[in-house]
């Protein structure tokens, strides 16, 4: 598909508003620039005009950016940044990784297991810069908000979205010396319903859990005794004596070899399942991020994530 290049009216119009939005002040802006105050509200009407919405809220003291100015400057903002980091790639022939790279991660695998990683990294290459959010939430192939996610479960490439497998995770049921010591080691999946569960808390609900039953996988709901929704806290209440808990093996693996926690039922342990890292399909990756998909390939054929 051929697309209309923008004009230079249109980049005139675009930092106008970038830095009208910076200072929330035409005023200022204006004279950031050092052209006049009404040249600025000119360009930026124009551009509303052109984009079909309204992006400042105007009143005669102040302007504000509206729900629409908010969205479309994080846009701007990023599609300035790709054009400063190309323009420094070629002023510099820079070859090292570079740039702001948005991950969005698991909790408690981000924090144990990626961010050593990342950090790593950027104290290799010290202009690779991260933004990291940390959450479990499905993947939306319409959330623009991240340039690489971590997620655990199949993932299959889509036309919003690619995704590579690192390794692949076992979850593995596991309870605390002192907890089977008190309410006994539940050996059966009837028995298993029957105990404390400490269940992950998603989207207002409880996730099921997956179990081999009868040579297939199939998915439980057992009554929930605690819900929480931080991956890090699940643990440390599993490891206080408060329940059992499913989880990737990876994780639990520091608890059970100092001993705080006890892998139980390993006949109900379903088929191992994917961690992925995601990217969407639509965007140029840039160095930085190519970067970091190549590295996360390179650890997971040394086996770092299993």
């Amino acid at each position: 598909m051929i697309t209309t290049p923008a004009s230079v009216e249109s980049f005139r119009s675009i930092i106008h508003f970038v830095t009208a939005a910076n200072f929330l002040s035409f005023t200022e802006a204006a004279g950031q620039l050092g052209i006049s105050k009404s040249a600025i509200g000119k360009s930026i009407t124009q551009l509303e005009q052109n984009l079909g919405t309204t992006l400042f809220h105007r009143t005669t003291r102040k302007i504000s950016l509206t729900t629409e100015g908010e969205a479309y400057l994080a846009s701007c903002l990023n599609a300035l940044e790709t054009l400063q980091v190309a323009e420094n790639s070629l002023r510099s022939k820079m070859t090292e990784p570079s740039g702001t790279v948005r991950i969005d991660m698991p909790a408690a695998f981000g924090r144990s297991v990626m961010m050593p990683i990342l950090l790593d990294m950027a104290e290799r290459f010290t202009q690779l810069k991260f933004t990291i959010t940390f959450n479990d939430k499905i993947i939306d192939p319409l959330d623009v908000g991240f340039d690489l996610a971590i997620r655990f479960g199949p993932m299959k490439d889509s036309a919003d979205l690619v995704a590579k497998k690192l390794n692949e995770q076992h979850l593995v049921f596991a309870a605390s010396p002192a907890y089977l010591e008190r309410y006994g080691t539940p050996k059966t999946l009837e028995d298993l319903t029957q105990h404390r569960c400490i269940m992950a808390w998603r989207g207002g609900r409880p996730l099921s859990w997956l179990v081999r039953k009868a040579k297939e996988d199939v998915r439980i709901n057992p009554a929930p005794f605690h819900q929480i929704s931080d991956g890090d806290a699940m643990m440390d209440v599993c490891v206080s004596g408060a329940g059992i808990i499913q989880f990737p093996e990876l994780l639990l693996r520091p608890y059970v070899h100092k001993g705080e926690l006890i892998l139980i039922l390993p006949e109900l342990i379903p088929r191992a399942t994917e961690l992925n890292v995601i990217w969407p399909r639509s965007r140029h990756l840039l160095p930085g991020v190519r970067f970091i998909i190549d590295q996360l390939s390179v650890l997971s054929e040394q086996n770092v994530f299993s």
